[in-house]
């Protein structure tokens, strides 16, 4: 049994997900301009992505004003009750901008520091997945009802599937490719989505074996990270610690310790 508050949670990260993508699915210009730029010039703001997430935080404002946030477009409010919002109300804003359909909104509530309640929703798929902590993972999508989640059986690592992603900063991103090269030849391959959230959920739902990338906020991961633990996946960072900036790695249970083992050797968490 899930605690009530965890479910209350859950379900209005539901509806401001639903209507955020709703939002940003329908309403996408076919001139979508750049706002405003982040890190570098190929990592974009959009007027779309600023929208979102002042949807997002005016509804969930509505009813629980004492709730603090922390959002990827700036949203920053310490709050009072103890509960917290990590938005990312776009991640994925280049696949976005292309008009490439693997982008999603993702919102977690953590309770006092520990996340109990995940949604990502990917419009462009047509799916939802969500998880309660201890109450397992799920997804709505073109099947009937929900589906729990479970990910993939445990498979050597030569036959995983793996995913990451790059980072905006060109001397962080040729980094990142070189630790790549020394990967694939020991890994079935490796696949580059472009929306951290998406790839967590991936791995959650057995479409992926496992998924790392370097340079994460707390938005790009807090709400996919519960996901994938919930459906029996493995999730850290660098040996012994949890997922953060430096390093985060998501795996079915008999890929990510020899994962991380050679991410680790390969020095992914720097330059």
């Amino acid at each position: 049994m899930t605690d009530p508050l965890h479910q209350q949670l859950l379900a209005l990260a539901q509806e401001a997900a639903h209507k955020a993508g709703a939002l940003l699915r329908d309403g996408r210009p076919a001139d979508l301009a750049v706002a405003a730029t982040k890190s570098s010039p190929i990592d974009v703001v959009t007027e779309m992505d600023i929208a979102a997430e002042k949807l997002i935080t005016d509804l969930i404002s509505e009813q629980r004003p004492d709730d603090g946030f922390l959002g990827e477009e700036g949203a920053s409010v310490e709050g009072t009750s103890g509960v917290r919002w990590v938005i990312d109300p776009l991640d994925g804003t280049v696949n976005y901008l292309y008009g490439l359909p693997t982008w999603s909104v993702s919102i977690a509530a953590e309770l006092h520091g520990e996340t109990v309640a995940g949604v990502v929703a990917v419009p462009m798929r047509g799916e939802t997945f969500h998880a309660v902590l201890g109450g397992g993972a799920w997804a709505t999508g073109a099947w009937e009802g929900e589906r729990r989640l479970a990910c993939r059986p445990t498979a050597p690592l030569e036959q995983a599937l793996v995913s990451t992603g790059f980072n905006y900063v060109t001397e962080v991103r040729a980094h990142q490719a070189d630790v790549a090269q020394k990967l694939i030849p020991l890994l079935r391959d490796i696949r580059r989505g472009g929306s951290a959230a998406v790839d967590l959920c991936d791995v959650a739902s057995g479409r992926l074996d496992g998924y790392y990338e370097r340079g994460l906020n707390p938005w790009d991961l807090a709400a996919g990270d519960l996901i994938a633990r919930e459906a029996g996946a493995l999730t850290g960072g660098r040996p012994g610690e949890r997922p953060a900036r430096d390093l985060a790695i998501a795996g079915t249970p008999g890929v990510f310790e020899p994962l991380q083992r050679l991410l680790e050797d390969f020095g992914a968490w720097h330059d």
